[in-house]
């Protein structure tokens, strides 16, 4: 899975934060609610517009940026 398909940053959404495409569910508040060991399905329920593929595509977006390099956005201006 390419997360690069499945994130957007847009100034225009949540203030241009990393969002889960079509939504407006900011990686950040995904990976929160994982990191507070919240289920997966959990999530899912309190966020009806996500999938599930979009809980590994934030966690893929995670890894990445925990490589310690610069990462380009779709749509980052």
């Amino acid at each position: 899975m390419n997360w690069r398909e499945r994130i957007n940053v847009d100034p225009r959404i949540c203030h241009g934060k990393a969002c889960i495409k079509g939504t407006r569910v900011m990686v950040s508040v995904i990976l929160d609610n994982l990191a507070a060991n919240i289920p997966a399905e959990s999530i899912l329920r309190s966020y009806p517009t996500l999938k599930a593929e979009d809980i590994q595509t934030a966690l893929s977006y995670a890894a990445e940026l925990a490589r310690e390099r610069i990462v380009s956005l779709p749509g980052a201006v």
